[in-house]
């Protein structure tokens, strides 16, 4: 656990990372995040994905606000329970359509200030959601947790050449920045027919796991291309516990098992 002002009550910390736009980050954020709860854990995401914030709709949490408290910002809880808590530039736009143009240095501000002035409280995984690339909200957020060490990244992928050239120089970029690698996801990994539930390559396949293998990385599964998976983040409605039957849930549930084994409790 850290010692450092509202990140003191955060016990893990892990960075969603991939070199490519598209391949399903926010995807992978937010139901790693409901698998998680689903095993007993309190869960935060940092959405520092500031000009595509679409964690609040997949969590079924846009149109709500943050609202200031004793420690600072509260964040917005998805449940009674308040076992995910959210803290995203989608809560701070007046108009959903209005484009963020902000260049560097105003980011990076922003990012700071959901690092330091969010009250997260007790969690015992803070994941943080990014864009794609190495530029500057990854080494803002980097920086702004850096007292939070050690910084864990789990890094996405689909299965295409494009996207593993891509995601080579993300793996690059957690070395030269310190931050130990949990892992590779193989995102969109074969479509899932509805009806008879036969598994199509409609790209390639096997690409993340060859990348993990070079790259001497654990490889934490693939994911199907999955309607269900779809139809429920379109909806915010909570795949893990709606779809146990589907075929993404198995691959989802086993990363998120891969994830509780890959961080051993931190002393407190």
């Amino acid at each position: 656990m850290f010692e450092h002002g509202n990140l003191a009550g955060v016990r893990q910390v892990i960075l969603v990372l991939s070199g490519k736009g598209g391949v399903g980050k926010s995807t992978i954020s937010a139901e790693l995040a409901l698998a998680l709860r689903r095993e007993g854990k309190r869960v935060g995401i940092l959405d520092v994905d500031l000009c595509g914030p679409s964690i609040p709709r997949m969590l079924r949490a846009q149109g709500r606000a943050v609202h200031q408290c004793d420690h600072g910002w509260a964040p917005v809880f998805v449940d009674r329970e308040q076992s995910i808590s959210l803290i995203s530039m989608g809560f701070l736009l007046e108009n959903p359509d209005e484009a963020v143009v902000w260049r560097g240095p105003k980011k990076n501000a922003l990012i700071k200030q959901f690092v330091s002035d969010v009250a997260w409280g007790d969690l015992d995984y803070l994941l943080v959601d990014t864009p794609p690339g190495t530029s500057d909200e990854h080494m803002a957020v980097v920086e702004a947790l850096r007292p939070c060490w050690p910084l864990r990244a789990l890094v996405v992928t689909t299965p295409q050449a494009v996207s593993i050239g891509d995601v080579r120089r993300e793996l690059t970029f957690c070395r030269k920045a310190g931050l130990q690698v949990l892992g590779v996801v193989e995102n969109m990994s074969g479509f899932v027919c509805p009806h008879c539930a036969e598994c199509t390559n409609i790209f390639s396949t096997g690409g993340g796991e060859e990348l993990a293998r070079l790259a001497g990385v654990p490889f934490l599964g693939s994911v199907p291309l999955d309607p269900e998976l779809t139809r429920s983040l379109e909806e915010g409605r909570d795949f893990i516990q709606e779809f146990p039957k589907s075929a993404a849930f198995p691959a989802l549930t086993s990363i998120a098992q891969k994830v509780l084994d890959g961080t051993p409790p931190l002393l407190s």
